[in-house]
C-alpha cells in the first residue's frame, strides 16, 4: 500500500486539504498499531518518519523511573534505572528509552488494511478539527448550504469551506418538504466537538434563527437605529417578535414589516410560511403585554407583581381570538414578555375583581373594625395589606373621598396595633415552637435564618430534611445556592441510614 510514503502524504495532504504533519503523524500511528499486532499490544511502541525521504524506524520505548521508586507498576512500560542503562547508557530518570525494532512492511495486507483504518481515522479527526476552528466563532449566525443527503435522523448540508452541517429533524421545522439539492438556511446553533456525526449542528426552530433573519432584512437593526429585544415561536405556523427604537423618528414596527410588508415577507418565505407578529416593546410592562396580544384587544390588564403574572380582560367575542388555536397566541405572548399571562372575558374579569375586592373588604373589616363602606373604598383604591394602610404617605389616604385627617390617623393607628399584635402573637408562637438545638446546629443554617424559618413552620432539623429548594427560596435572605447547602446538611443523617442512596 504505502511504497512511497512522500507521495502517499502529499496526495492526501492536496486532496483533504489537511497539513502535511497530520498525515505524517497518522501513517506513523498506522505503523505503530501494526507493529503491536505483530508482536504484542503489551509494549510501548514509537515509530519516527523521516520527513524528507520517507524511510522510517520503528523503536519499544519505556519510561524510566528510580532504582527506590514505589511508582513503578507495569514493566512492559516501565523500567528501572538499573534496567534502563542496559539499552541506553545514558538514560534519564522521567524520560524514554528507546530500542530499535524490526519495522513492519505495509505493503502486506494486514498491515495495509490496518493503516487504512488509522489514516482514515486520523484524516477525518484532522478535517473536523479544521471545520471546528473556523466555525467556533460564528455560532449564533446564519449559515447557507445545499442538502447533500437526508435520512431518518435529519439533513446533512455542505456549507462549504469542506465542511458538512447536520441538521436534525427536531430542528426542522414541521411539514417541511426537504430534498437534496435543496439550498437552505439555518443557524448555526452548536458545535459538536465528539468524533461521530458532522461537527456543525443547525437549527431552523430556535428563535434565535427568526432574530438573525430580521437582521439579514432590515438594515436599521444591523446600524443599531432599532434592537431586537426577543422572539417566541411555535415553528412553521405563527411567531411573535419584539423591537424597539431609542429615535421617536423610526418607526420600528414599520421598518421591520418593510414596504408593502416585502421584508417580514422575506423572511415568512424562510420560515415555511409562518405567521409574524411584531410588537412594539414598551418599557411599560403591562403595554408591552397589551402589544404582544395583538390582534387581540385587551380591555383590561391587572398585574401581579409578586407572581409575575397579569390577569388579561377581553371581550367575550374575541376570547378564542386572544387565546389562539390550542392557546397559541397567548402562548407565544407569554413567552415573549416571560409572564404568566391569564386570559378572561370581561364578565369573568369583573368576578374576578370583585371576589378579590371581597376578600381584602373582609380582610379590612375584620383586622381594622371598620364598615363595609370604608373598607370597600380602602379595596377600591388599591390597598391590598394591613401594611399599607399603616404606613403609606398620610397623603395618599387622604386622597380618598370622604377620609379626612381625623379617619386617617384612626386608620393608621388600628393598623398599626393589628400589626403589633400580630408581632407579638408570631414571637409568643416562637418562645413555644422556635427553632431546636439540633436545627440551631447546622453549620449552613445562622441564628437569623433558623428563626425566619421558624416563622415558617421549620422548627427542627427534620423538617428543614423534608423541604425542597423552591419551598425555601420562598423565605426572606434565603437564596437558591444557601438552601441547597441546608437541605443537603439536614438530610446527612438520612445517608448515614440509608433512607437515601447516595
Amino acid at each position: 500500500m504505502i511504497t512511497d510514503i512522500i507521495n502517499v502524504v502529499d496526495t492526501l495532504s492536496e486532496a483533504k486539504d489537511v497539513e502535511r504533519e497530520v498525515i505524517f503523524e497518522a501513517i506513523e500511528n498506522a505503523l505503530e498499531s501494526t507493529t503491536k499486532k505483530k508482536y504484542t499490544e503489551n509494549m510501548d511502541v514509537k515509530v519516527i518518519i523521516d520527513r524528507e525521504s520517507g524511510d522510517y524506524k520503528t523503536y519499544q520505548r519505556w519510561m524510566v523511573f528510580a532504582d527506590d521508586s514505589r511508582e513503578l507498576e507495569d514493566p512492559d512500560y516501565e523500567l528501572r534505572m538499573l534496567d534502563a542503562v542496559d539499552i541506553d547508557k545514558d538514560a534519564k530518570e522521567g524520560e524514554y528509552v528507546y530500542q530499535e525494532i524490526d519495522s513492519v512492511d505495509l505493503d502486506s495486507r494486514i498491515g495495509a488494511q490496518i493503516a487504512k483504518q488509522v489514516i482514515v481515522q486520523k484524516v477525518r479527526e484532522a478535517e473536523k478539527k479544521k471545520v471546528i476552528e473556523l466555525y467556533e466563532d460564528r455560532l449564533g449566525e446564519v449559515l447557507s448550504g445545499v442538502v447533500k443527503r437526508v435520512d431518518r435522523n435529519g439533513f446533512y448540508v455542505d456549507v462549504g469551506n469542506n465542511a458538512e452541517a447536520f441538521l436534525p429533524r427536531r430542528e426542522s421545522i414541521a411539514k417541511e418538504a426537504i430534498r437534496p439539492q435543496d439550498r437552505i438556511k439555518a443557524l448555526l446553533k452548536d458545535i459538536n466537538d465528539d468524533l461521530k456525526g458532522p461537527p456543525l449542528i443547525l437549527s431552523r426552530v430556535s428563535p434565535d434563527f427568526l432574530i438573525e433573519l430580521f437582521k439579514i432584512e432590515v438594515p436599521e437593526i444591523n446600524q443599531n437605529l432599532i434592537n431586537i429585544v426577543g422572539a417566541s415561536r411555535d415553528p412553521g405556523s405563527r411567531a411573535k417578535i419584539a423591537v424597539r427604537s431609542d429615535d421617536k423618528r423610526i418607526d420600528a414596527v414599520g421598518a421591520c414589516v418593510g414596504m408593502r410588508g416585502s421584508r417580514v415577507q422575506s423572511v415568512s418565505n424562510e420560515l415555511n410560511g409562518e405567521r409574524i407578529d411584531i410588537i412594539l416593546w414598551s418599557e411599560n410592562t403591562a403595554q408591552f403585554v397589551v402589544n404582544a396580544m395583538s390582534p387581540a384587544n385587551v380591555v383590561s390588564i391587572v398585574v401581579d407583581e409578586e407572581n409575575q403574572s397579569m390577569d388579561i380582560a377581553v371581550e367575550e367575542a374575541k376570547l378564542s381570538q386572544a387565546i389562539g388555536k390550542g392557546g397559541q397566541n397567548i402562548r407565544l405572548a407569554s413567552e415573549l414578555t416571560q409572564w404568566k399571562l391569564n386570559v378572561l372575558s370581561e364578565t369573568e374579569a369583573l368576578e374576578k375583581d370583585d371576589e378579590e375586592i371581597q376578600k381584602i373588604t373582609d380582610l379590612f373589616v375584620k383586622s381594622l373594625s371598620v364598615g363595609d363602606d370604608v373598607a370597600v373604598l380602602l379595596a377600591q383604591e388599591g390597598f391590598t395589606t394591613i401594611e399599607q394602610v399603616a404606613y403609606v404617605p398620610e397623603t395618599e389616604l387622604q386622597k380618598i373621598d370622604g377620609f379626612d385627617e381625623t379617619l386617617v390617623n384612626e386608620l393608621r393607628e388600628r393598623a398599626q396595633d393589628q400589626l403589633l399584635l400580630e408581632a407579638i402573637s408570631t414571637e409568643e408562637n416562637l418562645e413555644e415552637h422556635g427553632p431546636s438545638d439540633d436545627l440551631l446546629a447546622l453549620k449552613t443554617v445562622s441564628e437569623e435564618i433558623a428563626y425566619s424559618l421558624a416563622r415558617g413552620g421549620i422548627n427542627t432539623k427534620n423538617l428543614l430534611a423534608e423541604q425542597s429548594v423552591d419551598e425555601l427560596i420562598e423565605i426572606d435572605g434565603i437564596d437558591e445556592e444557601m438552601a441547597s447547602s441546608m437541605i443537603l446538611e439536614a438530610r446527612e443523617d438520612w445517608f448515614k441510614e440509608g433512607k437515601i442512596e447516595s
